[in-house]
């Protein structure tokens, strides 16, 4: 493997659930895999509303960035995916919340499924700070 990819694990955010790291980075970029509303503490899909199930997606990307040197502040591309598309208003509140006046790039697209039966996954794209 090219000595400049790293691979991201944080026990602050999810294990992975499959052949794949919470996020890698190249460069100066980490790629954070798809991330679904799941607890770190006991590894669970958290019940509750699209809010919260966003809330927490958001919370743990954050912790993946932190752990490559990176933050939420530095995401340039954020890629939403939704089982049910009456659920963005909701969801883009919470959003709106947590980025404040940053507005990276962003695709949202409604699913017919995702792993584990979640109704939302995000991932990013963001630069590791020097």
């Amino acid at each position: 493997m090219n000595s400049q990819v790293l691979c991201i694990e944080t026990n602050e955010a999810p294990k992975a659930i499959g052949p794949y790291s919470q996020g890698v980075v190249f460069n100066n970029l980490i790629f954070v895999s798809g991330q679904l509303p799941i607890s770190p503490v006991t590894g669970d899909l958290i019940t509750g509303d699209i809010k919260e199930q966003t809330r927490q997606i958001l919370i743990n990307i954050d912790n993946i960035l932190k752990a490559a040197n990176s933050g939420y502040q530095n995401i340039v591309k954020v890629n939403i995916y939704l089982t049910n598309l009456n659920d963005f208003p909701l969801m883009n509140q919470v959003y709106a919340d947590f980025f404040g006046t940053h507005k990276p790039a962003r695709a949202t697209v409604g699913v017919n499924a995702l792993v584990k039966g979640a109704q939302i996954e995000i991932d990013v794209i963001a630069y590791v700070n020097n």
